[in-house]
């Protein structure tokens, strides 16, 4: 009687043992009701990945990291984030050049021609003061409005191939960069392109092939939805993904973290930047497009300041401030959104990661442009972004 009495005993204390788990940080931040609604509904396939910064008494960054219903194997499209790497990617090959005798920088003119010489892509960019098409101005505009034709360019400076192995060299073995955004693009053989110092040309860089074939690793929900839009026809199959770029959270998180915080890598595992390349990316992540007059928006009311921003500001306008400073890219397409940013707040003396990314298509059908970005997405994204920054606040 008394083994039967002490069995019972045991059991009832592992039941309340599993039933008195505490919440993660992330758990408690994002307890609300609006918030866990969306969240525990499989459709809008919502992962978020938050890593707290603690400091040791030397100062140096201690990383602890949470997360909800993040899955590196789950597939999901990320749109402009993957333009991220691609900036990286371009001060380091310029950083290659000057070490092989190349006179050249971010701020070299040059020009893109086709493949086979016929006729010129892009001579200049109306954007720029002078009109100057250049490597530093194109990062700003990636940054600022998420400028499609300057990830182009910078893609093709790239290639796919020398972008796949560097991301892979450095660790970042969720990620496949497959394509420009444009339509009919040729993602196999670059640009030619033309670096000029006054009129010397000073580099040349033929047009370049592909010679790997690129797979994306997603294992999970690579095709995805009912149908989608194809000319003026649905087509009543699920949407394929499996030629489209890829980016894990983790890995978004990773490459933002090999720029905020170098240092804490191995050196394999850093990009091959010098420092003024560290802080002209760190300068520009972090401004909104009031901050610039090079290119300048502050006329345009499309690019409002809060309009990269998804954390926090995402669904009001006018309202950041200096004291909440994001270091961030988004991305928004085929119903799917997602940012990654590091958040400071001068106030409190928080810092933090944050990822999110869901998937608002309601009606299954993709690339009819159907989706709830302003109605879910964004909102979803901006209370997100409020909740951990509160939760932050509390423990400083």
């Amino acid at each position: 009687m008394k083994l039967a009495y002490r069995s019972l005993l045991v059991l009832m204390t592992l039941f309340t043992l599993s039933n008195c788990t505490e919440s993660t940080p992330l758990e408690k931040a994002l307890s609300s009701r609006e918030l866990q609604d969306l969240i525990t509904n499989p459709d809008y396939e919502v992962q978020i990945r938050y890593t707290q910064i603690d400091r040791s008494s030397e100062g140096e960054p201690m990383f602890t990291t949470h997360s909800v219903g993040e899955d590196s194997d789950a597939y999901f499209y990320p749109a402009s984030t993957a333009k991220l790497p691609i900036t990286v990617l371009a001060l380091q090959r310029l950083k290659e050049l000057r070490a092989s005798g190349y006179n050249i920088d971010a701020n070299t003119p040059f020009h893109i021609y086709t493949p086979d010489l016929t006729a010129p892509i892009a001579l200049q960019d109306s954007t720029k003061i002078d009109h100057k098409l250049t490597i530093a101005h194109l990062i700003k505009k990636v940054f600022l409005v998420s400028d499609n034709d300057a990830y182009n360019y910078l893609f093709d400076f790239l290639g796919k191939d020398y972008i796949n192995k560097e991301l892979q060299k450095k660790g970042l073995s969720h990620t496949q960069i497959q394509h420009k955004f444009l339509f009919g693009a040729d993602n196999e053989n670059t640009w030619h392109y033309v670096f000029l110092n006054a009129q010397d040309t000073v580099y040349v860089q033929p047009s370049i092939h592909s010679e790997i074939t690129i797979k994306n690793s997603a294992t999970k929900g690579v095709k995805k939805g009912v149908g989608y839009q194809a000319n003026d026809s649905i087509i009543q199959e699920a949407f394929d993904f499996s030629l489209k770029n890829r980016i894990a959270l983790k890995d978004l998180e990773g490459i933002l973290q090999r720029i905020i915080f170098p240092e804490v890598f191995s050196s394999e595992q850093q990009f091959n930047l010098c420092d003024e390349d560290y802080a002209f990316l760190n300068y520009w992540m972090s401004r909104t497009t009031m901050e610039s007059t090079d290119p300048n928006y502050q006329n345009d009311e499309e690019y409002y300041d809060s309009y990269g921003k998804f954390f926090i500001y995402g669904d009001r306008k006018g309202e950041m401030t200096d004291a909440v400073r994001i270091y961030n890219k988004v991305g928004y397409a085929y119903g799917t959104l997602t940012d990654v940013a590091y958040i400071r707040d001068a106030r409190s003396g928080a810092e933090f990661f944050l990822s999110a990314s869901i998937l608002v298509n309601k009606n299954g059908i993709f690339n009819d442009n159907q989706y709830e970005y302003d109605a879910i997405g964004i909102p979803f994204l901006a209370e997100v972004g409020r909740a951990v920054l509160s939760y932050e606040q509390s423990r400083y």
